[in-house]
């Protein structure tokens, strides 16, 4: 199964937010799209000091607290994989896009971490 739909938030408590399913994929998965020249726009959610240590080939720059400010560069159609160090913060923000009517958007399972472990270029 190429992702993965986990839920985020509870809706049977008064006053939570509504579910919304987390789409996720792998490492083996993305590394694959991009191989087949997917278009795929790769988001790194990371702190500016954590983005210097390296980041995936192509990736663009978006840190996690400026998503809110910046979403009039993401366009709704496109395809969107964010990633973080482990995969926590990026899932937080592909949350976020789909309260915001997005999609297709996925968090890369495991995060840059999970790359390296595969031995995969920086």
């Amino acid at each position: 199964m190429p992702f993965r739909y986990y839920l985020r938030f509870d809706q049977t408590t008064p006053n939570r937010c509504p579910v919304y399913s987390i789409k996720e994929l792998d490492v083996q998965t993305l590394k694959s799209y991009l191989d087949d020249k997917r278009k795929i726009r790769l988001l790194d959610v990371r702190s500016m000091e954590e983005m210097a240590t390296g980041m995936l080939p192509n990736a663009e720059k978006l840190p996690l607290h400026t998503l809110p400010l910046r979403l009039n560069e993401l366009n709704r159609e496109d395809v969107c994989v964010l990633y973080c160090r482990s995969g926590a913060r990026s899932a937080q923000g592909v949350g976020f896009l789909m309260a915001q009517g997005f999609d297709e958007v996925y968090n890369l399972r495991g995060g840059i971490m999970a790359w390296v472990r595969m031995g995969l270029p920086l």
